[in-house]
């Protein structure tokens, strides 16, 4: 995993996570919301990178 890419993601899943907290404590459903989709989409994509990393170490020569 790039260390950019995993910045940004790890960025986007704190970036929700404030949202959500934001949300619940003004009562504002909708930036809760947006919260947790930003919190389950930065998990996807950290995961999408790990998976990507696992298959690279995996193949052997591949130095991409």
């Amino acid at each position: 995993m790039s260390s950019e890419d995993k910045a940004h993601n790890v960025a986007e899943t704190a970036k929700g996570k404030a949202k959500d907290v934001v949300g619940r404590a003004t009562g504002d459903k909708d930036l809760e919301s947006e919260g947790k989709a930003d919190q389950v989409a930065g998990h996807l994509k950290q995961a999408g990178e790990k998976v990507k990393d696992a298959v690279r170490s995996a193949v052997p020569g591949d130095k991409s």
